[in-house]
């Protein structure tokens, strides 16, 4: 997603607004150092390698994932045969038949006009070979789930995956406010498109003036917890077995960042975001915040 007059306007459109109370941690921690990755719209922690970090650019760009460490320090890039990138808006980790798999939602729709969407499916790399040797063209584990809405066409930026692979989706707020989604695990190879299913319609107003568009979304490592994030504000809900979602806590993220893109959890309570960079900065710059006190 390309910078929006309205994160420029931020300062103007919040005033006489009440604002939710700022994070208790908000530790920049570097800024991305790989001067391709411009554009991060969405970032994952590895569950195979201890430290490290997957990101990737929006539409586009090619069908890159990126390591980096929380520094922002480049470990190196693939470039993944076999797919495109037509708007790649979010990034997750979860489980899949044998292992650990890397979710990427080719989701974005700015006119929400796409009949149908793509998330691919492929096998986390173990060792960061992948990203270090660019002569590796092998195709590497791979399936997806092409994926139609029962209403229309949707911008999505944000999605988790569950215990059993299923794929939870969050529209961004362009219209009919945001609504959660729900895919489930036997859409991957399916080789046909998938209704996904309406779980909830989230008591979250969209407002493009105080950059109230979700951009991104992580489950907690233990479970219970849901992180949505928009250009200004980190949401922490409480997810239910069935997959919905409660009454969520608030943290401001106002002037943190340029564009923020990008959540994931650190640890249960911790939390990593990621930015477009600014047109001063070299790279996107990285966050650990935590809201709780």
């Amino acid at each position: 997603m390309r910078l929006l007059p309205v994160v420029l306007l931020l300062p103007a459109a919040l005033a006489g607004q009440t604002l939710a109370p700022r994070p208790a941690l908000a530790t920049r921690t570097g800024t991305f150092q790989d001067p391709a990755l411009t554009e991060s719209s969405g970032v994952a922690r590895s569950r195979t390698m201890s430290g490290v970090f997957f990101s990737i650019n929006d539409s586009g760009n090619d069908p890159t994932v990126f390591a980096f460490d929380s520094s922002g320090r480049a470990l190196g890039a693939w470039r993944v045969p076999g797919i495109a990138n037509r708007d790649w808006e979010a990034l997750s980790i979860g489980p899949c038949p044998g292992g650990s798999c890397l979710y990427i939602a080719d989701t974005g729709d700015n006119l929400e006009r796409r009949p149908a969407v793509v998330i691919y499916r492929l096998r986390e790399p173990a060792t960061l070979a992948r990203f270090t040797d660019t002569t590796d063209t092998t195709r590497p584990e791979l399936d997806s789930a092409l994926v139609r809405y029962p209403d229309h066409p949707h911008d999505v930026e944000a999605l988790w995956a569950g215990d059993d692979g299923g794929i939870s989706l969050v529209t961004k707020g362009r219209r009919d406010g945001i609504r959660l989604f729900h895919v489930p695990p036997e859409a991957f190879g399916a080789g046909a498109p998938v209704t996904a299913g309406l779980l909830q319609l989230l008591p979250l107003v969209p407002d493009q003036r105080v950059g109230r568009w979700v951009t991104d979304a992580a489950r907690a490592p233990n479970g219970r917890r849901v992180a949505i994030r928009t250009y200004t504000e980190l949401y922490l809900y409480p997810l239910f077995p069935a997959g919905g979602l409660g009454t969520p806590r608030v943290c401001n993220l106002a002037g943190l960042e340029p564009q923020g893109e990008g959540v994931e959890w650190l640890d249960d309570h911790r939390l990593v975001l990621t930015s477009e960079r600014a047109f001063n900065l070299r790279g996107g710059p990285i966050h650990l915040v935590q809201c709780d006190a």
